[in-house]
């Protein structure tokens, strides 16, 4: 998965006092695009580079301070990423970046954590308490209201990603987001947890609306930070109860039907968990 960069090491602590040294990265978001240079080098894998602290027309100065990568400081450009992009780089969709497979994978989770982080800064330069202009907290990763003393953390969305198994018919539901949602490729269920409710609810839930199943035999699988949209993902196993039939919610999903292993093609990429689930159950369930 994305996360899964060893020996390499994202490491998520606020250092406070820590300045830019040239050589190091800086992140320029605009949403969910990225300030890149394309890599490609015959018979190498495509890649990409970040623009570095030196490097001509690089903001040096109201850097913000993302997270290190192997030790190294990574910063966020100023403006929340609105500066200019440098010169010899462009702004590139992150899918765009997953769907073309450049790599260093340490790099693409380098890149979904920052657009996470980007946004939330983008989203918290007002005090949603009193309306005042919110201020970089010293100590901690956080924004602070000098009027109020509102303090605000980045936010995380908890979410499920649901692989609903038919143990009789060695078979799991696959699905599709409607037209115009998100790249057409085969996922599993999904959805964001509620307030007031449990995970496993929320499991129960999702599977119910989405495709009109029950479920029982709930079983967590792992989790995974999903950068680009500010989730949390845990996985989760279950079995279908009752009648299999599928009822699909046509006004979130595109397609939803049972498939087998061999009906399974996988994302064409190992970086999510949903594809890791769907891979793992196809290649232990196969016949032969």
């Amino acid at each position: 998965m994305i996360q899964e960069i060893a020996p390499h090491r994202l490491a998520n602590e606020f250092l406070p006092d820590v300045m830019p040294e040239a050589g190091q990265r800086v992140l320029y978001v605009r949403g969910q695009e990225l300030a890149v240079r394309r890599v490609d080098v015959p018979g190498e894998p495509p890649a990409f580079e970040l623009p570095r602290v030196g490097e001509l027309g690089v903001a040096e100065e109201g850097l913000t301070f993302l997270f290190s990568l192997d030790g190294e400081p990574l910063w966020l450009a100023p403006d929340a990423g609105a500066a200019e992009v440098p010169e010899g780089f462009e702004l590139v969709h992150n899918r765009a970046l997953r769907l073309e497979r450049r790599g260093p994978r340490e790099l693409m989770f380098v890149a979904y954590t920052a657009v996470h982080l980007a946004d939330w800064y983008a989203k918290s330069r007002f005090c949603g308490r009193c309306g005042h202009p919110m201020e970089h907290h010293g100590t901690l990763r956080a924004m602070a209201c000098p009027s109020c003393g509102n303090m605000v953390f980045p936010r995380l969305n908890p979410a499920v990603i649901v692989c609903v198994r038919d143990p009789q018919r060695n078979k799991i539901v696959l699905t599709r987001y409607a037209r115009g949602r998100y790249v057409p490729i085969d996922a599993l269920i999904a959805g964001f947890v509620e307030i007031g409710e449990t995970i496993e609810e929320c499991v129960k839930r999702e599977v119910r609306e989405e495709v009109g199943l029950e479920v029982d035999n709930i079983q967590y699988y792992k989790s995974q930070p999903w950068g680009v949209a500010g989730d949390i993902l845990s996985g989760y196993w279950c079995d279908v109860v009752g009648d299999p039939t599928l009822h699909m919610d046509a006004s979130e999903l595109g397609r939803a039907v049972w498939a087998g292993p061999d009906e399974i093609p996988g994302q064409g990429d190992d970086l999510s968990l949903t594809n890791e689930m769907m891979c793992l159950w196809r290649d232990t369930h196969r016949q032969g």
